[in-house]
């Protein structure tokens, strides 16, 4: 595993290095949720470039709350001007695995979070829309929204911390797949 990191980290310096540019972001949206994340995108062509994102929350909470999980969201974008400034659209595809419990969603939205607690993966894509604003050499702000499809495979477990598997489905989610607002650093 750890050979197959160093490997693609060299790729992927190697490509930027090739190409000239490369950024490094952080989507503080992603942040607010308490989820560390990070993501390089890397220029493939004078109007196209990779995104490659992800984030990792270990973290448990008081009263039995939880919002464990891992994120991996690949994103190629097309852009209409330049590559890292204006308008972009984009295909994205995600994966990974979660362990929530305790959770109230705004809007009510899967209200029997708060009781159980659930356990699986999903893997999906999607479009996107989004722009970058140049705020400096190096700086650029970045927003951007998406919608696409999961799949959710999941374990259902009568309560936050305990019990026995109550149930085992999954569910095909259609909607919002992507939203960030990203401060970005571009190498150049």
């Amino acid at each position: 595993m750890k050979k197959g990191i160093i490997v693609l980290v060299s790729l992927l310096i190697s490509v930027s290095a090739f190409s000239q540019h490369f950024a490094m972001k952080t989507n503080l949206l992603y942040g607010a949720t308490t989820t560390p994340n990070l993501a390089m995108e890397i220029a493939l062509g004078k109007k196209t470039t990779l995104e490659l994102g992800a984030g990792y929350n270990p973290f448990k909470f008081d009263n039995g709350k939880r919002f464990k999980h891992w994120l991996a969201q690949p994103e190629l974008r097309f852009w209409t001007c330049e590559k890292f400034s204006g308008t972009f659209f984009g295909i994205h595809a995600h994966g990974g695995e979660f362990s929530v419990a305790g959770i109230k969603l705004p809007f009510d939205l899967f209200k029997s979070l708060r009781d159980n607690r659930y356990e699986g993966y999903y893997y999906g894509g999607g479009i996107s829309i989004g722009h970058q604003w140049v705020l400096g050499k190096h700086w650029n702000l970045e927003a951007s929204i998406g919608g696409g499809y999961a799949r959710i495979e999941y374990d259902k477990y009568p309560c936050p911390g305990c019990g026995p598997k109550s149930k085992s489905d999954h569910y095909n989610y259609f909607g919002i797949t992507k939203a960030a607002l990203s401060i970005i650093y571009i190498f150049r």
